[in-house]
């Protein structure tokens, strides 16, 4: 048997290809829209990709499913378990087989046994795999998607927050604990593969260990050690973190089936002028560029999204999926950054201006860092200003400057009308770097002379502790 993991870290997601070396047939189990890692594994192992299955319809990242599907004519193995407003309506294009609890497909000599696993989602599956080629007849290990995790298991909250299913928190959550209890009667043996890892939205708690045991987990795992389903439901509802807005464009994507990629148009170069017309009008226009470079200079109505591990994140956050998307960033990077926002279906990125072209022209806006003792002294009290703390409610609870407005920054856009009129906003995260992104933000919607504390509240704290 051949087993791959493959792991995408900006979204935190895990996908995996399992073959058959005697008939030389593969399976990807939960594949992400770019697809050329799995094709090129099949090739450098001699195997030919058969079979596509999803655990559930993702809300976090595009499902690379379909593409995969069409891509190598594979058949796909989905859920036909949940409610009818909750199945896939795509699948009728391709091969497909739908899945029930207590069903098995093969993979040449490796055997699939499906179990459905509701709790994060009403249609979720787990698959149980037996290396029946090597000779065994017990399950090696299961995959989970979104249903357990290393440490924690999926949130039940999602298809309420993010795609309005009005009660299905507590539903979902009852269903999760009905799943865990038969996760449990599994052998402590048998190897755990999740969906996700440190970082995903996707839980509260994720591990960053990309595998476990079932025994290690009913040891470990809070979830697992909860015998009172009451408690369960009430510590599993508690302190999940908002959503990403795009999770809901997710779902319903994912559901209906997403745009192929041949589809997508072709980037265009543009001059820095066009750049410039492109801000002023309706389009998304993102400098990628580290936060230290834009704050030194930048095209008025860009907002800063550096390319890092937060990028998908922060597009999902802040960018329409009806508005034209330009960027600006080094030309190594386009590649890179045009398969993440592709990855959460953000396909409208039409064009693209070279870094460099920033050095030909003048007129380029800034803002000002200060620091935790020039806020302290000069402008926490002065009533020109207005302290707007953009970290999580969670952060906001433990602790905040008193006269600080909380106002997340993924729901910045839509809440403009929150900073009072005719006041200067200083805007502070945890550390800096989401507050970077707010700057732009608020310059980007009309906000002169904004402020960014440097180092955001912990370098504020830890000043106010020492003095």
């Amino acid at each position: 048997m051949f087993f791959k993991s493959f792991f995408d870290e900006k979204l935190a997601q895990m996908s995996y290809m399992v073959g058959c070396q005697k008939t030389g047939e593969a399976l990807v189990i939960d594949p992400a829209r770019n697809i050329q890692p799995y094709l090129e594994t099949a090739e450098k192992e001699n195997l030919k990709i058969h079979s596509i299955t999803e655990t559930h319809i993702h809300a976090d990242f595009l499902s690379g499913a379909r593409e995969l599907a069409d891509t190598v004519n594979g058949k796909l193995y989905l859920s036909d378990e949940g409610e009818d407003d909750w199945k896939y309506r795509y699948a009728d294009q391709y091969d497909h087989q739908w899945l029930k609890d207590g069903d098995k497909f093969y993979v040449g000599k490796v055997r699939l046994d499906i179990m459905h696993t509701p709790g994060h989602t009403p249609e979720s599956l787990s698959f149980l795999l037996t290396d029946e080629g090597g000779g065994a007849s017990v399950p090696m290990g299961i995959f989970t998607g979104d249903f357990v995790f290393v440490g924690d298991v999926g949130r039940p909250d999602l298809l309420e927050k993010a795609a309005g299913a009005e009660g299905t928190s507590k539903k979902g959550a009852k269903e999760m604990y009905k799943s865990l209890e038969r996760f449990k009667e599994l052998p402590d043996y048998v190897q755990l593969w999740p969906g996700h890892g440190a970082g995903s939205s996707c839980g509260k708690a994720l591990g960053a260990v990309p595998s476990s045991t079932v025994g290690y987990e009913k040891v470990t795992n809070w979830a697992l050690k909860k015998d009172n389903e009451k408690d369960f439901t009430e510590e599993l509802l508690d302190g999940q973190p908002e959503p990403p807005k795009y999770f809901s464009e997710m779902k319903k994507l994912n559901k209906e089936g997403p745009a192929l990629l041949k589809e997508v148009p072709e980037l265009e170069k543009i001059e820095i002028t066009k750049l410039r017309e492109k801000a002023a009008g309706t389009s998304a226009v993102i400098d990628t560029r580290p936060k230290e470079s834009f704050q030194k200079g930048h095209i008025e109505r860009t907002l800063n999204i550096p390319i890092n591990k937060g990028f998908a994140n922060w597009a999902g956050w802040l960018i329409s999926y009806d508005q034209d998307i330009v960027i600006l960033s080094e030309q190594e990077d386009l590649e890179e950054i045009n398969q993440t926002l592709q990855s959460i279906g953000l396909d409208q990125l039409t064009a693209y201006t070279d870094v460099k072209e920033l050095e030909q022209i003048g007129g380029l806006e800034t803002y000002r860092n200060i620091t935790p003792e020039e806020f302290d002294s000069t402008f926490r009290s002065s009533d020109d200003y207005v302290v707007v703390d953009v970290r999580t409610q969670e952060e906001w609870d433990e602790e905040h400057i008193e006269e600080a407005i909380h106002v997340m920054i993924g729901t910045l856009p839509d809440r403009l009308n929150e900073i009072p009129e005719g006041k200067t906003p200083i805007v502070h995260c945890q550390s800096g770097v989401r507050s970077a992104i707010a700057a732009s933000i608020l310059q980007a919607n009309g906000f002169k002379g904004v402020l960014n504390l440097k180092g955001g509240f912990g370098a504020w704290k830890k000043f106010k502790d020492a003095s």
